[in-house]
């Protein structure tokens, strides 16, 4: 990723979850710029984990009001990978996979595509449940967010 002068810089560091796959999901989101941070998190009732992992990098990049220079943590290498390898192959053979099926998500991806062509974004896998102060703190987020969605859609589990 190339810095272009004069964009802000943000850390986005995102994580989701599910309760079943399908099932309850939640994500969870830190923005960070300079000493700022903003938490954001939300559920949806039947869902998967690669939909919440999707969803919380694109509210993290909806809740940017200008163009930035943006470095997104993730511990879902099915993000990292689909959007710094993959997604060249979707666009080129119109969203068909290496086994000629349609693409898992699109809707989310292009979502995602629109949203990364606004900034610069660098990509960053990170390990998952590996004491990342972040990472577990999105994780709680996401966790939280799902026992939120269960009890809104009287799905409590106690």
């Amino acid at each position: 990723m190339e810095k272009k002068i004069g964009r802000p810089s943000v850390e986005i560091y995102a994580d989701g979850a599910c309760s079943g796959n399908p099932g309850v999901g939640g994500f969870g989101v830190i923005l960070r710029a300079g000493n700022r941070e903003r938490e954001i998190s939300g559920c949806e009732p039947f869902t998967t984990n690669n939909r919440m992992e999707l969803t919380a990098v694109i509210r993290a990049l909806e809740a940017l009001k200008i163009p930035c220079s943006v470095r997104v943590m993730t511990d879902s290498n099915y993000v990292v990978r689909g959007m710094t390898a993959w997604i060249h192959a979707w666009l080129k053979k119109r969203w068909k996979n290496s086994q000629k099926q349609q693409v898992a998500n699109r809707d989310l991806w292009e979502k995602l595509l629109h949203l990364a062509n606004i900034h610069d974004i660098r990509w960053i896998w990170i390990r998952g449940h590996n004491e990342h102060a972040e990472n577990e703190r999105c994780d709680k987020l996401a966790r939280r967010a799902i026992e939120r969605c269960r009890h809104k859609t009287g799905q409590d589990t106690a």
